[in-house]
């Protein structure tokens, strides 16, 4: 492996943050990095929101949960999916054409847009020395919080990212088998379904060791929990009422 490999099998999520600030500089190379990231015909259909003042981040840290390091972190980025500067492109150049802004593949290239550069701007920020946490809690009032932010039409926010300096020592969290994911030339159902069963033998010896035996739920039972409550229902309005979805 090489220097870069090796910083991304460190990857961990980081809850709590020392009051060390990160300076401008630091914040554009985070940013700059992630803009490097692929992007769909150039498209480059996102924003980023840094939040630094404490009230907003407060509140935030509210909208999301409750979750308190996201107003202790230094800077917390909104990574939000973005098609206003696109559509206002269509109406300057081509006004006399209709606009398919609001169309399921928009939709989908503006939020991969935001994930890959995140991803890049996270390893980025770890490169650095910083720690990262995701941070989709802020889709659970998404409208709250996109009246906050003030987005427009047409954004909308995948997720938010604390950063700033690790104040604490966290274990790497195990993946699925690589078995589980990596399939060649066509999908391997069986193959996914094994990776399954030894993942859960993993996760299970993971838990208890890392909850000194209060917390032994395999990974399939957390997912089937997961996949048969519902979550965010208010999501596919808010993203109609936002422009998203509508062909």
């Amino acid at each position: 492996m090489n220097e870069t490999i090796e910083l991304m099998m460190k990857h961990r999520s980081v809850r709590k943050f020392k009051p060390d600030p990160v300076s401008e500089e630091q914040l554009a190379a985070i940013v700059s990095a992630g803009q490097m990231a692929s992007s769909s015909s150039s498209v480059q259909a996102y924003t980023v929101i840094a939040v630094t003042e404490s009230e907003q981040k407060a509140k935030l840290a509210e909208l999301a949960g409750n979750q308190t390091y996201v107003n202790e972190c230094p800077v917390f980025l909104v990574w939000c999916a973005d098609l206003y500067r696109l559509s206002d492109a269509a109406k300057r150049h081509l006004p006399e054409k209709e606009s398919y802004a609001d169309t399921t593949e928009n939709f989908m290239v503006a939020t991969i847009d935001a994930a890959l550069a995140s991803q890049n701007a996270a390893l980025a920020a770890e490169s650095l020395g910083f720690g990262i946490v995701y941070i989709g809690g802020l889709r659970t009032r998404i409208e709250e919080v996109a009246e906050l932010l003030g987005l427009p039409e047409g954004v909308y926010p995948v997720y938010g990212m604390c950063i700033g300096v690790a104040d604490q020592e966290t274990g790497i969290r195990p993946r699925l088998p690589l078995d589980a994911v990596l399939h060649h030339n066509c999908y391997n159902a069986e193959q996914s379904l094994k990776g399954v069963e030894h993942y859960d033998e993993t996760t299970t010896a993971y838990m208890k060791e890392r909850t000194h035996g209060e917390r032994t739920t395999p990974w399939s039972e957390l997912m089937a929990k997961r996949l048969t409550e519902p979550t965010r229902l208010q999501m596919k309005p808010f993203l109609e009422g936002k422009g998203f979805l509508k062909r």
